[in-house]
């Protein structure tokens, strides 16, 4: 019987269990690498979870139903306008092409981002400020009141949450989820 050899594999990097619990990606925040057992084959699987701040308000009861849904109706209106900076390159331009022209679909979700940011008093005002990088570009109310704020000044964490709670009552009454009446 022949003696096994042992091969030298290259050595795994470790998980770091000192690394935060949340990371930030492009996106938004997500988790440390989480690992279950893929439902379907058995076999252990590493996979992490991002962190939907909407969501999380909802299920926490600080937003309605209809807040969560003006959230996301503006999201996605956002995502369709283009408006997130996300392009890719083109390969090939040939001059007088439609490539630097918007479609039908892009002009009308930005005419109605445009009408929403109207409604929360513009991109200066702080539901506007917080809806467009909260809610738009998707970045963390954390990360919002202290680098952007309203009009470039930090404002405290629990602020910017109350600020981004009434955004959102202004979005669902804008979008017809609720009545004016209960909005603010």
């Amino acid at each position: 019987m022949a003696a096994k050899r042992k091969t030298k594999h290259p050595a795994k990097p470790r998980e770091d269990l000192s690394a935060p619990s949340e990371w930030r990606l492009q996106h938004g925040d997500v988790s440390v690498p989480i690992r279950e057992a893929d439902p379907e084959t058995g076999t252990p699987v590493r996979h992490r979870r991002a962190v939907d701040t909407l969501g999380m308000m909802l299920s926490n009861g600080t937003v309605t139903p209809e807040m969560h849904e003006a959230g996301c109706i503006f999201r996605t209106l956002f995502r369709s306008a283009a408006l997130d900076g996300m392009s890719t390159s083109q390969l090939i331009r040939l001059p007088g092409s439609t490539a630097d022209r918007l479609s039908n679909r892009q002009l009308d979700a930005r005419r109605r981002v445009f009408a929403a940011m109207d409604a929360l008093g513009g991109d200066d005002s702080p539901p506007g400020s917080c809806i467009w990088f909260v809610v738009g570009l998707e970045m963390s109310v954390r990360e919002w009141s202290a680098r952007s704020g309203w009009s470039g000044r930090p404002v405290s964490q629990p602020f910017a949450g109350g600020i981004l709670i009434a955004a959102l009552a202004i979005l669902a009454s804008h979008f017809g989820l609720q009545p004016s009446s209960r909005a603010a």
